[in-house]
């Protein structure tokens, strides 16, 4: 299995969570929604709100155009004083077979620019993805609001 981790999750408590499944275009306002209400629970301000929904959307259509879709986990969760959500994206996809290629602005598999994962990187706080070749992929991001 190949992994790329950019940060390690210790000490984070999960305070409340919500799956959704991603199957259908119309699957992904409903989603973007229910992030944007935990986000603004937790006081999340307008700037991190609009980087977060941007990142989950991507990362959502991601899921259907590369594996018809999937299942994703929305959680506000808190770290010491700090509270944020937390996004699992996982689907019975493909499998991405290089990561660190998936991961530079410009790679594509399909007819885009390819900004997707490394666009969803840069707009949220931790990132960590996993992936293999014919079983699928996890993608585990966190936002803080105050991040």
């Amino acid at each position: 299995m190949k992994q790329m981790t950019m940060k390690t999750w210790t000490m984070i408590i999960t305070l409340s969570k919500d799956v959704m499944r991603i199957i259908a275009d119309q699957d992904v306002v409903p989603f973007r929604n229910r992030v944007k209400e935990c986000a603004v629970k937790i006081k999340m301000g307008l700037v991190n709100q609009t980087k977060l929904i941007t990142a989950a959307s991507e990362l959502g259509r991601n899921m259907l155009k590369y594996a018809n879709g999937g299942e994703t986990l929305i959680e506000i969760v808190t770290r010491g004083r700090d509270n944020g959500v937390r996004l699992t994206f996982k689907d019975k996809g493909p499998g991405i077979a290089d990561l660190s290629l998936a991961m530079k602005d410009g790679y594509s598999t399909g007819k885009s620019l390819g900004l997707g994962l490394p666009g969803a990187k840069r707009l949220v706080n931790e990132f960590d993805i996993k992936s293999e070749p014919g079983k699928g992929t996890t993608v585990v991001v966190i936002k803080w609001a105050n991040g």
